[in-house]
């Protein structure tokens, strides 16, 4: 009996063993790959496996995943479609870098295309600001240490503001140009337009080579001064504007001072030249006692800089006078014009020409303003004066501040036009943007 129980256990030990080695045998060493996911067949079909049919096996799901299939396909094809729509009529841009080496950058920038600057100091060596205008976007560099080869381009665009009033400027002027169609010749630079502060005679004939038209690299030339090479292709009229050198604001009057009655009918403040039309002006004030109706500040010598004190004096002169008095100096076009219109100061503008070469038929001098239809008082002799003071004298203060009004807004439209211009003009020249 004992024998037969321990007959049993052995066979027992015996065959667990044997079921062991089966299993690590079936785990190690079968390379058979059992699935557990549902093989989809069709209809009628069979599964053969190792020689033997199978029993068939179908997909309920299977119609169901196919249509979430091709409606999933569908949806990335045409978000797809919608990608590509979209950057096809996305606007492109275009990049332009402005150098302003001339004190009439500032007002392009500030005054016309109303551009940022960094940093706000005015008397920082470096600065510079970005803004876009239409389809380009202007980078604007400025400041004494703006030189030669310390702009980093990153377009192949550039508009040099350059100062061409005087032989030292000109000099100056000359070596950016120069440096300019370096760049180019090694094809770093293929678009190049100039914003010109030119002679007050219109006497540019050196910058002439450098034009494209007589076989240069410029482009367009945008020129102070009614000269006669302006021929609205590659030439056009560019306005002085004010006197950023002596850092005139850009001015943003207030509502009170829009109405408010202002103490003076007229202002003059600035230098008589001897034999001048000025002179003569300063009589008919004088023999005509209206010396108490206008405020007049007047000096013997030009002064290129102006101090904190002048400065406040001048624009205070602007600020509180209905009319401000404009007699040509070497030229007919000056900055009192520009600056009197910026306070809502109407200019009183002798309209006569001065001796040089800036004549064009009978739409000069100010051409660009009158084209514009600028709302200011012309004259051709300053003797004609006592009689539009007495007209001052007779208008109520509501037809003062609706014409102060017309002068603002035409102003402010007159800038906006000039912005439109210049932007469609590199628009079309530069990228042939139609």
């Amino acid at each position: 009996m004992r024998f037969l129980r321990r007959k049993i256990a052995i066979i027992i030990v015996l065959a667990y063993a044997i079921f062991s080695l089966y299993a690590a045998y079936s785990v190690f060493f079968n390379k058979r790959v059992i699935s557990r996911v549902h093989r989809v067949v069709k209809k009628g079909s069979a599964i053969i496996d190792n020689g033997k049919a199978g029993e068939e096996e179908w997909n309920p799901w299977e119609e169901d995943e196919r249509a979430y299939s091709l409606s999933l396909q569908k949806r990335r094809d045409a978000f797809r479609s919608y990608q590509d729509h979209a950057a096809k009529n996305r606007p492109k841009t275009y990049k332009v870098q402005i150098w302003g080496k001339a004190a009439i950058g500032l007002y392009l920038w500030e005054h016309i295309l109303e551009g940022p600057l960094n940093p706000p100091d005015k008397s920082s060596q470096w600065r510079e600001g970005d803004i876009p205008s239409g389809k380009i976007n202007f980078s604007f560099y400025t400041g004494p240490a703006v030189v030669q080869g310390h702009v980093s381009l990153d377009t192949d665009s550039v508009v040099l503001v350059l100062n061409g009033r005087e032989q030292q400027k000109i000099s100056s002027s000359l070596q950016w140009l120069q440096h300019v169609q370096g760049l180019v010749q090694m094809r770093s630079v293929s678009r190049v337009a100039v914003v010109l502060l030119g002679n007050e005679q219109c006497n540019n004939d050196w910058i002439s080579p450098y034009l494209k038209r007589h076989g240069g690299f410029v482009d367009l030339l945008f020129l102070v001064y009614d000269s006669p090479w302006i021929n609205d292709k590659d030439i056009f009229q560019w306005p002085l504007g004010v006197a950023t050198y002596r850092n005139f604001p850009v001015v943003t009057l207030s509502g009170q001072m829009l109405k408010t009655a202002r103490p003076y009918l007229c202002n003059f403040l600035g230098t008589i030249y001897k034999n001048s039309s000025r002179e003569t002006l300063m009589g008919v004030l004088q023999q005509n006692g209206m010396e108490k109706d206008c405020l007049v500040h007047v000096r013997e010598k030009w002064l290129p800089q102006e101090t904190a004190d002048t400065s406040r004096q001048y624009q205070m002169a602007l600020a509180q006078s209905d009319l401000t008095l404009s007699p040509v100096g070497v030229n007919t076009e000056c900055y009192r014009i520009y600056e009197a219109c910026a306070y809502g100061s109407v200019p009183v503008v002798e309209d006569v020409l001065t001796p040089g070469a800036c004549a064009v038929g009978n739409r000069s001098p100010l051409r660009l303003l009158k084209d514009a239809g600028a709302p200011f008082i012309f004259l051709k002799d300053w003797r004609e004066l006592p009689a539009i003071l007495e007209r001052e004298r007779g208008m109520n203060q509501k037809e003062k501040t609706e014409r102060r009004m017309r002068l603002l807004e035409w102003y402010s439209g007159f800038r906006q036009q000039m912005k439109d211009k210049f932007t469609e003009v590199l628009e079309d020249a530069f990228f042939k943007i139609t």
